[in-house]
């Protein structure tokens, strides 16, 4: 139908309309847009479409239904507010044309009648109305819902990234504090195993400790008691030796006494003729022996009850002694007193025969003097050959003192580093003397030879030589001969085996240079006058230390060295006596005689033999040198040797035994030990450290 036709073009037209080009967006609400603003108002109308239902629905159809649809129309569809395009000139029939110039503003009223809402009398056109409304209904029931949806999914998708998120912090959080907590279960097991550790350690040390406490204080405890009772034995020692040494000084002071009285007896050796050497001998032994024992004790604190026996039978034996002295001045002079009354009887007679009846005369006797008796005793003093020998050396090495007095007394700088760097020289090389190689031996050897022959050697980084001074080479030669003596009393003292080494680098500067060799034995025999052998005599007013000097003994602010050290000493420097006798330089030339041989080590042996023995000196020196020197003199003499040895067991042990006290057997038991094993094996041992053919070859 036409007017089915028109209602469509009505719907394009109002497609085509403003709200029918509406469009709708998702982003509005992002926006801040209000998007249901005009789907939430009511339709409206415009004025234009008034003009079409009055110009072309009028015409087309006019029944009464119209008005009827029309008022219907206008009841149910009202439009609320007028359209913004221009009037439309359609009027109502009820409206007359005198209505818009009434006297009240009839302007107003006409406009107010182009505005009231325009009411459809056609069906279709509600039935349009309805369709739009409809269609923008469900338009806006369709956007509502999906926005809705749309909003309903994005808070959906919003809570679900909320959630995984929060899941994901939270297990995030969890793994954190997971390792967090392992971490710090790791950390506090560490700590806990070192803590134990530590307290394990700590434990130990406490039981290691308190057992050393405990073992200290046992120590402790035991080491008071122990001082305790040696406190209390010192004082009874200390309490007994006093008595015992005013004994002993009131003994000596006797025994000096009745010596004197022995020595005022020489005057009537001339007028006897009568020899008091024995009892002047004997005397002095005596007197020695009180005046050792009395060192002895000073030096270990106070005699002992064997010490004051030993000084009272030496001085009763002084007693008898002196008066066996008198009883042979007296028979001495009765015997002279015999011979001269014989003598004047016999002149007598002869003067009768010649005189005839003439009466004799009388001559008076003359002074009684002392007679001759053979001393069968042993010897103090030295031969007087080996006395003379004994004075030269010394002699000799004090004009070689005096020939460099004037290097050791120079003030000037450049003399006492020539000095001190000769001095150096000579001792520094002797000092490396050892059992090394022989290789070593000869390099020392050789620098020394060098150094006293005037050639330079090396020492401390520079050169020295005997020539820078003219007093050198005597300075040289002095200080190398006390070196080598000082080693036998330090070195070979401590070391038994040492003395082979230095007396064999000795003998062969000895026979190079024969003034060193003399210097040896000067300072050999100064040290040690055993070595001679020589025992010094106590002379009256002589002091004590001087005595003891003269002995031997170190003596250092009025205290004298103790007798083992003594001992100790005097046995380095016979042994390494015993050694140069028996050794020679192997590099040296065979033809020439040793300068010092084993001749003078029997001659040592034969006198100190004839000489009355010492008391723990004169053992100790015969081990030493018989060990050391027994096996050379063995292969030398043989038989003599032999018969040697058994006059020492068979004469002299009685001797050395005779005069040596309880406390002092040792020496004496151990010479006796070694010379009856010898006799029994028929041989003397080599002595421990000889230097044999192989050793050359190191």
């Amino acid at each position: 139908m036409p007017s089915e036709g028109r209602c469509w073009e009505t719907l394009q037209a109002l497609r085509s309309s403003d709200k029918g080009r509406l469009c709708y967006h998702r982003d509005w609400l992002l926006r801040g847009e209000d998007v249901l603003e005009e789907c939430m108002s009511l339709p409206k109308l415009s004025s234009y479409s008034g003009w079409v239902v009055d110009h072309v629905l009028c015409h087309t159809q006019e029944n009464p239904l119209s008005s009827e649809t029309a008022v219907s129309s206008r009841s149910t569809l009202t439009l609320g507010q007028p359209s913004s395009g221009p009037k439309s000139p359609v009027r109502t029939p009820t409206f007359s044309p005198t209505s818009s110039v009434t006297p009240d503003g009839a302007e107003g009223k006409h406009k107010s009648q182009y505005t009231e809402p325009m009411v459809l009398q056609s069906s279709r056109g509600i039935k349009v109305e309805g369709c739009i409304r409809m269609y923008e209904l469900v338009h806006r029931m369709r956007g509502t819902e999906g926005l809705r949806q749309w909003q309903e999914e994005q808070e959906r998708k919003v809570r679900a990234l909320s959630e995984m998120a929060s899941e994901q912090l939270k297990r995030f959080d969890e793994r954190k504090e997971l390792k967090q907590h392992k971490e710090f279960q790791d950390l506090r097991e560490v700590m806990e195993k070192s803590s134990r550790e530590a307290l394990g350690h700590q434990e130990k040390l406490k039981a290691e400790h308190r057992h050393r406490a405990k073992i200290l204080n046992l120590k402790l405890r035991e080491a008071e008691q122990q001082r305790l009772k040696q406190v209390e034995q010192e004082r009874l020692r200390k309490e007994e030796g006093q008595i015992r040494l005013r004994s002993l000084y009131a003994l000596q002071e006797e025994v000096l006494h009745l010596n004197q009285q022995l020595d005022t007896s020489e005057q009537h050796r001339d007028t006897l003729k009568f020899d008091l050497s024995a009892f002047r001998t004997r005397g002095n032994q005596l007197c020695s022996l009180v005046s050792g024992i009395i060192r002895a004790t000073s030096e270990n604190g106070f005699p002992t009850a064997e010490d004051q026996a030993v000084a009272e039978r030496a001085l009763q034996e002084m007693r008898d002694l002196l008066t066996s002295l008198q009883q042979e001045i007296a028979r001495a002079c009765e015997d002279k007193r015999r011979q001269d009354e014989e003598a004047a009887q016999e002149k007598q007679q002869e003067s009768k025969m010649q005189q005839g009846p003439e009466a004799p005369r009388e001559t008076p006797a003359p002074n009684q003097g002392p007679g001759g008796k053979q001393n069968e005793d042993l010897q103090v003093k030295v031969q007087d050959s080996t006395m003379q020998w004994y004075q030269q050396l010394q002699e000799a090495s004090n004009q070689c003192v005096l020939a460099f007095e004037e290097l050791t007394n120079s003030k000037d700088s450049q003399a006492k580093k020539i000095k001190m760097d000769l001095q150096k020289a000579a001792t520094i090389p002797v000092s490396q003397i050892s059992t090394i190689a022989g290789s070593k031996l000869k390099e020392i050897f050789d620098k020394i030879h060098s150094l006293l022959s005037g050639k330079p050697v090396q020492c401390g980084g520079h050169s020295v030589s005997v020539t820078l001074n003219p007093q050198g080479l005597d300075f040289v030669q002095y200080k190398l001969a006390e070196k080598f003596v000082k080693q036998g009393e330090e070195e070979v003292a401590s070391h038994h085996e040492a003395a082979f080494p230095i007396a064999v680098v000795a003998s062969g500067i000895w026979e190079l240079h024969p003034r060193v060799g003399d210097l040896i034995l000067a300072h050999l025999h100064r040290k040690c006058p055993y070595s001679v052998p020589f025992y010094p005599a106590f002379k009256e007013g002589m002091a004590l230390e001087d005595y003891q000097r003269m002995l031997g003994y170190q003596v250092k602010d009025s205290k004298v060295e103790q007798m083992d050290n003594f001992l100790k000493r005097m046995s380095g420097m016979i042994r390494l006596y015993a050694a140069f006798i028996q050794l020679r330089w192997p590099y040296g030339s065979r033809q020439e005689i040793h300068p010092h041989g084993l001749s003078h080590g029997w001659r040592w042996l034969a006198q100190i033999l004839n000489m009355e023995p010492l008391s723990d000196v004169t053992a100790t020196l015969l081990f030493d040198f018989l060990e050391v020197c027994g096996n050379a003199l063995m292969k030398q003499y043989q038989v003599q040797f032999w018969k040697m040895i058994l006059l020492i067991k068979e004469d002299y042990f009685p001797r050395i035994e005779a005069i040596t006290s309880s406390g002092q057997m040792g020496s004496f038991i151990r010479l006796k030990q070694f010379l009856e094993k010898c006799l029994q094996r028929q041989e003397i041992p080599v002595p421990k450290g000889f230097l044999t053919s192989s050793f050359w070859r190191s």
